[in-house]
């Protein structure tokens, strides 16, 4: 076959965490701290609605700027939750949060122009900087910092009328960082003095814990019109399956990608829109519920964590389903770690390099698993570790 694959393509990172994943899924006995997924199933008031709508004929396309019952709700929702005021016109129904952060950026840079990232942050932004050809500058986030975005560092890096944007992530994947807001204000500041647009990832918003406060950047005084928030169903609901979410700010960027969501997916799936319209509308005590367990199970894993030799105390994250322990103290790269552990405790966890360079010296630990897995987990890695030490 004379077909080469694109250089877009070959350039792109070879993901470890889609392996160790599989190996996890397919391997017996082995328990996984890596999904970035909820355990938990929709809740069953959501499924029995779309299984009625299926039997209604919602099989059909929706608008590719989303549904307006859905956006209308979604509006409600940012106003009396995340004190945003937007009209449907403002707000793009995408397939998951995902596909919002890669529209969002086909409508927002060219070639060469820059975007800021967080590293370590979410395995997607560097990458969808780079498959559209923008330079993703990365600012790193460090643990004698508590992952607090530094202004400093960005200030540093910053490319003066070649930078367009500024991706934020808060709840943090992988840190479970909850930014303060006096982090946001300077944040704000920054982002006006040179004139960046900021994409403000907020998927873990419903879930933080103990005096962390989870603020959207997008309701500071005079950010209407400089600040795009993607929010999620996947996470605040637990269906990640369905793939739906949606971004809100200024009307033009809106428009620029419900153009482009023509090109790309057309829609996000008509089902899916109706079931996210239930989640909105219907009881919202599903959410504590799931937040409050995943309280206990990040008590557990802290402690748990902080009780092996030679991992490097643990502040307990303020916010998402993700530990994020230093684990430089063993001698090895954050990749032979978890191969190593994966072999010889049968625990699968992320290796903090999956989420920038910065993340060297750390591993992930998702406790969005079942309590009796940790402790079942943390007792194997204790076993193992006093060994390597």
């Amino acid at each position: 076959m004379g077909m080469e694959i694109s250089e877009r393509e070959k350039e792109l990172p070879r993901q470890m965490i889609a392996e160790l994943i599989k190996i996890a899924a397919e391997g017996k006995n082995i328990i996984s701290l890596g999904p970035g997924e909820p355990d938990f199933t929709t809740p069953k008031h959501i499924i029995n609605f779309a299984k009625r709508r299926l039997d209604q004929g919602y099989t059909h396309y929706s608008p590719p700027g989303g549904r307006r019952e859905l956006k209308e709700a979604i509006c409600r929702k940012l106003k009396k939750e995340n004190k945003i005021n937007v009209g449907p016109g403002q707000v793009v129904v995408t397939t998951g949060s995902t596909e919002a952060i890669m529209l969002a950026l086909m409508c927002m840079i060219d070639p060469g122009e820059g975007v800021i990232i967080p590293d370590p942050g979410f395995l997607a932004y560097k990458p969808a900087v780079e498959i559209l050809s923008g330079i993703p500058i990365s600012i790193p986030l460090l643990e004698e910092d508590g992952f607090q975005f530094d202004i400093r560092k960005a200030r540093n890096r910053i490319i003066p009328e070649k930078t367009l944007a500024i991706i934020l992530n808060s709840p943090s994947n992988p840190t479970g960082t909850v930014f303060t807001r006096k982090t946001l204000e300077e944040i704000a500041d920054f982002a006006v003095e040179y004139e960046l647009f900021i994409i403000s990832d907020e998927a873990y918003e419903k879930f933080v814990y103990g005096d962390a406060k989870h603020i959207s950047i997008g309701s500071l005084n005079g950010m209407e019109e400089h600040v795009l928030t993607l929010q999620s169903f996947s996470k605040t609901y637990a269906m990640p399956g369905f793939r739906v979410g949606y971004a809100a700010g200024h009307e033009k960027i809106i428009k620029a990608m419900t153009k482009v969501h023509v090109y790309t997916s057309i829609c996000a799936p008509t089902i899916s829109q109706e079931a996210a319209l239930k989640a909105l509308k219907g009881p919202q005590g599903c959410i504590e519920r799931m937040r409050k367990e995943y309280d206990r199970r990040r008590k557990l894993i802290v402690k748990g964590l902080n009780d092996i030799p030679g991992i490097r105390r643990l502040e307990p994250p303020g916010g998402a389903f993700y530990a994020f322990p230093n684990i430089s103290e063993f001698g090895m790269s954050s990749l032979a770690f978890s191969r190593w552990l994966l072999k010889n405790a049968k625990v699968a966890v992320v290796p903090g390099t999956e989420f920038g360079m910065h993340g060297e010296g750390f591993i992930r630990c998702s406790y969005a698993t079942a309590y009796e897995k940790i402790e079942l987990a943390l007792e194997r890695m204790e076993k193992v570790l006093k060994k390597l030490r």
